[in-house]
């Protein structure tokens, strides 16, 4: 019984040596390794990340016609259709107190005259406050001078934040961007850009993780090379919550503008990406 046992497990040892030799082998194939394979050439695009920073509107838009005829449509078949106010039960009872009185039948008579008081008084200092209230201008003091840099314009519309930077020998507007650092993701290259944008600190709320548009172009011929062809740049989307662009010696350097005015200041090319993304409505 002993030699059977022993010749069993004398098997079972010759299999598990062959096994650990065809595992060192590959089984044929290339052996495994934990070294770190080596990094790829570095790319020859830069990426960038950019921030399209936007206002959203401060103020509904004025209605049209139409729009208006339907407002008054819709408010006519409410006051129709609904309950009486806490007011207007009170001026119903009120009536009913003073047919009351004319008919000899309600006993307080002071103190009904006081009730009837207090209710007209109400209403008296109601109709001053409407007509002490002045609604705010739609058209601001930077409408009418035309002043792009300042962030109080166009309160019914989204503006978007344009920055004049010097590339090369040009200057150009664009929207807010820096370059990737390795160990960042693009939307923290983006957030490190808002931060570089104002001295006040800038908060703004990111729209997502992912871009919501990109655009690439290659560089110059003159400094163009294998290593350095050009640029890929992902935008970002973001809705400022408070604050203001504010640099030092950079006040002509910034426009804040519509969708339509994006025209007047961007490139062609770029400015047909930009507005992919953009929605004004």
């Amino acid at each position: 019984m002993a030699a059977p046992v022993r010749h069993t497990v004398s098997g079972l040892t010759r299999g598990w040596w062959q096994f650990e030799k065809l595992w060192a082998g590959g089984f044929g194939s290339r052996s495994l390794s934990l070294e770190t394979a080596p990094l790829n050439n570095r790319s020859p695009w830069r990426l960038l990340g950019s921030l399209c920073l936007q206002r959203p509107p401060l103020i509904s838009k004025p209605l049209t016609p139409l729009q208006e005829e339907m407002a008054a449509l819709l408010q006519q078949i409410e006051v129709e259709k609904s309950l009486y106010s806490d007011h207007e039960l009170r001026i119903l009872d009120e009536a009913q107190r003073l047919a009351k009185k004319k008919a000899d039948l309600y006993a307080d008579v002071e103190q009904d005259e006081q009730d009837i008081l207090l209710v007209q008084d109400l209403e008296d200092s109601w109709e001053q406050a409407f007509l002490n209230f002045k609604p705010g201008a739609r058209i601001t003091e930077a409408d009418k001078k035309n002043d792009r840099t300042s962030l109080h314009r166009k309160l019914d519309r989204n503006l978007v934040l344009l920055v004049r930077e010097k590339l090369g020998d040009e200057d150009v507007w664009l929207l807010p961007q820096a370059e990737w650092q390795p160990g960042e993701t693009l939307r923290g290259t983006v957030e490190r850009t808002l931060g570089t944008l104002s001295e006040n600190n800038m908060k703004a709320k990111f729209l997502g993780n992912a871009p919501c548009g990109h655009y690439k172009f290659k560089f110059p011929q003159a400094v163009r090379t294998e290593s350095n062809l050009g640029a890929k740049i992902f935008f970002f989307k973001a809705l400022l919550l408070n604050g203001d662009f504010s640099q030092a010696g950079k006040k002509s350097h910034h426009v804040w503008v519509s969708k339509e005015e994006l025209g007047d200041y961007l490139k062609p090319k770029y400015l047909t990406q930009v507005r992919k993304f953009l929605l004004d409505l």
